[in-house]
């Protein structure tokens, strides 16, 4: 089960989701899909976060159909060193 809530003392527009699985990265963001361009291999999809802020993270097709990305899903953002990683 997954649940989007907001964290204690967190900005008014930052939440984060709980999931069952365990992850030690610490800067996590609820975003929303905004695009999805696909090549041969990787494919880049485009979000926007609450604060309005556009990112993208890339990924290989087999990651973007695993996830059943699309255009309009809520995604939770991980951020970790230079990576930015989806889950659904």
């Amino acid at each position: 089960m997954r649940e989007i809530v907001q964290r204690p003392g967190a900005a008014q527009n930052h939440f984060t989701e709980r999931s069952a699985m365990k992850i030690g990265a610490r800067n996590q963001l609820v975003g929303r899909i905004t695009e999805v361009k696909r090549g041969t291999v990787m494919c880049e999809v485009k979000f926007e976060i609450p604060a309005k802020s556009p990112m993208a993270s890339v990924m290989t097709l087999e990651s973007l159909d695993d996830l059943s990305l699309k255009v309009g899903d809520t995604v939770q953002v991980v951020v970790k060193a230079v990576n930015v990683l989806l889950m659904k």
